[in-house]
């Protein structure tokens, strides 16, 4: 090697490591310095940011959810596990709205838009009471996209 070429060959690869990938050791990924991990949150705090979830997803749809599920989800089993279904169901709900805002051209949706909306409320009630109480709670009619 002479001065002023890259380590590993003139495109500047490491040997054994194609494609200039970052090598992982066996025990895992590495990451990049004073990056913390997660830590499990209390369970309080669990059922605090569930609660949370479930109400906000009344108001903001599905942005609630899935920004909590992205966040919460290595912060605790019970909190990832109810933002999960929260995800589940607001994907289910806002598929179903979709589909009765077509069907308002027959005039159906007028009727099923209204019911869909106060589904979501019951439901999500429902689940935020279970959440601050500390039970885990299944959305019914809910399709699971977002599996364990």
């Amino acid at each position: 090697m002479s001065y002023g070429q890259q380590p590993g060959g003139p495109d500047g690869q490491q040997p054994g490591n194609p494609y200039g990938q970052q090598p992982g050791g066996p025990d895992g990924p590495q990451y990049p310095p004073n990056y913390q991990v997660p830590q499990p949150m209390s369970p309080e705090d669990q059922r605090l940011w569930a609660t949370l979830t479930h109400v906000g997803a009344i108001f903001f749809s599905l942005l609630v959810p899935i920004i909590a599920y992205v966040v919460l989800r290595d912060r605790g089993q019970f909190v990832r596990e109810h933002t999960r279904q929260a995800l589940n169901f607001h994907i289910t709900a806002a598929i179903a709205g979709f589909v009765a805002g077509l069907l308002t051209v027959i005039l159906i949706g007028l009727v099923l838009l209204p019911i869909i909306y106060v589904l979501v409320v019951v439901f999500s009630v429902m689940a935020a009471i279970a959440a601050n109480q500390g039970r885990f709670y299944k959305y019914p009619l809910t399709i699971e996209f977002v599996k364990q």
